[in-house]
């Protein structure tokens, strides 16, 4: 595992909870705190990151915690509900949970599997398709996928 991971996990205290600021940042979207979710919201939200479901299920098992697989699905969509996290889905078997909840694009490497953000003003889009009537724009997405050149 990467070092920062592993920090990150090891940071956590299972005895006392997740720090105040994710306590109360779970409290402010109306998110019952449960140690499960306490866990996972402070490997989520602990900085801006990009991770999967089963990168969060590896990194809560290995606290004093277990989590199953359910729960973490079932808490990243809570939160992505509430606002915590954005779900990213860059193809249909790969979903990352975004703690950026800001307004952005996104570069996925599709050799390492990696997400980076790309700031809303890196990227210039003119002009939307006709809407379907009674409809407005909620939002703009672009995922470029990119791939090492052949040599």
């Amino acid at each position: 595992m990467r070092p920062i991971l592993m920090r990150m996990v090891h940071d956590f205290d299972t005895e006392t909870g997740a720090e105040p600021r994710i306590r109360q940042m779970l409290e402010a979207a109306g998110v019952r705190c449960t140690r499960q979710r306490l866990l996972m919201a402070s490997i989520v939200l602990r900085r801006k990151q990009h991770l999967s479901a089963d990168q969060v299920l590896a990194l809560a098992n290995q606290t004093r915690q277990v989590v199953s697989k359910a729960t973490v699905y079932n808490t990243l969509g809570l939160f992505a509900r509430m606002g915590l996290v954005r779900e990213v889905i860059v193809d249909p078997q790969r979903t990352f949970y975004d703690s950026n909840v800001t307004e952005h694009h996104h570069i996925y490497n599709e050799d390492d599997g990696t997400l980076t953000d790309v700031g809303q003003d890196e990227v210039r889009i003119e002009g939307l398709p006709n809407l379907p009537p009674g409809t407005e724009v909620h939002g703009v997405e672009v995922i470029v996928r990119v791939r090492i050149r052949p040599v």
